[in-house]
């Protein structure tokens, strides 16, 4: 059972407060002032305070706000012990931190049943928290096994490609994934796709999606037409069998003795194909449904000739739909004017940027990044 401290420079009170909870099987722990009391609770971590408002050196209010700007203490029960009765010092007491008020002269009934209300409720936050650090140690965990998934940067000396890329999962766990792959000799496959919502049913199904594209197990199709490829998944992964989750994917097709690479976009943002020799860059997009949200519809693809030295980057829309403290947001204008300028510079500087932004290292949504090199 967690401690009590109690925290009173009355010798008094002190003794008739341990007494009464004493005999309620509570185990006690004393402090005569304010500045004792904080050290005390740093030593034995009690989960419930009873704390005089009026004592020397500091206050039970300054006691109050130094507790509770503890993360230590953050489920810590803190009560109030003030003859004070009007509302204003109620709610000074409230900004202070403090979870509850015990009047003077003290009832032992209300002194019990307040102490009962308040050690169940830190029972209560603390289990939550062992359950909340518990689940974010299996995102952890699984944000893991994703990452393990994903290729490795590499490079193919034949043609001259090099791949890199920055994934950074949220919290929460996104739905992204990206893999590149030879489907023959001649025709490299590069995908990216992002499941909707978070956590580990997006993840799930974004691992089911990528293991389907990996092993090219589409029944009849011909994995080097983009388009048929996203009607084969459309079949395949209907929202309405799948939780009512969609995915947005971007499928490209790169031959390289031709450089004729043929994509087709589902919902997903566009790729964007940059020529630093000549200082350009296009929008790779088609205007295709996100996948799974009807069952029949029709999907176009598009081709382009890849420049000599020239970038292909793919993202998914957590890499610019940051948002920073005041709710605005970075955008994809920012995100395509920095790859531009920076041509085929530091990924992590696309990340830093968007953190710095943020104004914090973690993202509300999977950052994934990828960049194919054409030498």
């Amino acid at each position: 059972m967690a401690a009590i401290l109690i925290v009173d420079d009355d010798p008094t009170i002190r003794l008739v407060l341990k007494r009464s909870l004493e005999r309620q099987g509570y185990t006690v722990e004393m402090a005569t002032n304010g500045l004792e009391g904080v050290e005390q609770a740093h030593l034995i971590s009690p989960g419930l305070i009873i704390c005089d408002w009026m004592m020397p050196d500091i206050d039970g209010l300054e006691v109050c706000r130094r507790i509770k700007s503890d993360p230590k203490f953050s489920t810590t029960f803190f009560i109030l012990l003030t003859a004070r009765t009007e509302v204003e010092d109620r709610v000074q007491g409230l900004d202070a931190g403090a979870d509850e008020f015990l009047s003077k002269p003290i009832d032992p009934n209300e002194l019990q049943a307040r102490v009962r209300a308040g050690l169940r409720l830190h029972q209560l936050s603390h289990d939550l928290q062992q359950q909340t650090s518990k689940l974010q140690a299996e995102l952890a965990e699984a944000a893991h096994y994703v990452k393990s998934l994903l290729p490795k940067p590499d490079f193919f000396p034949d043609y001259n490609i090099a791949t890199d890329w920055r994934f950074l999962p949220s919290q929460e766990l996104g739905g992204d994934s990206f893999n590149y792959h030879w489907l023959d000799e001649e025709h490299l496959a590069i995908y990216l796709l992002d499941v909707s919502g978070h956590g580990v049913g997006s993840a799930l199904l974004s691992v089911s999606v990528m293991n389907q594209l990996r092993t090219q197990n589409l029944p009849d199709i011909d994995p080097r037409q983009p388009e048929a490829v996203l009607r084969a998944l459309n079949h395949s992964f209907q929202m309405g069998s799948h939780n009512e989750m969609y995915f947005t994917l971007w499928y490209g097709v790169y031959q390289p003795t031709s450089r004729l690479l043929s994509f087709a976009s589902a919902g997903h943002p566009p790729a964007l194909l940059i020529d630093p020799t000549h200082t350009t860059s296009v929008e790779l997009k088609t205007p295709n449904l996100p996948i799974g949200i009807l069952p029949n519809p029709s999907f176009q693809m598009d081709q382009v000739r890849i420049p000599a030295a020239s970038h292909l980057y793919l993202f998914s829309d957590g890499v610019y739909e940051v948002a920073n403290r005041e709710k605005e947001l970075w955008g994809l204008d920012n995100l395509i004017a920095l790859l531009n300028h920076d041509g085929a510079g530091s990924l992590d500087q696309v990340a830093q940027r968007a953190q710095a932004f943020r104004g914090q290292p973690n993202f509300e949504d999977d950052f994934s990044l990828l960049r194919v090199s054409f030498g």
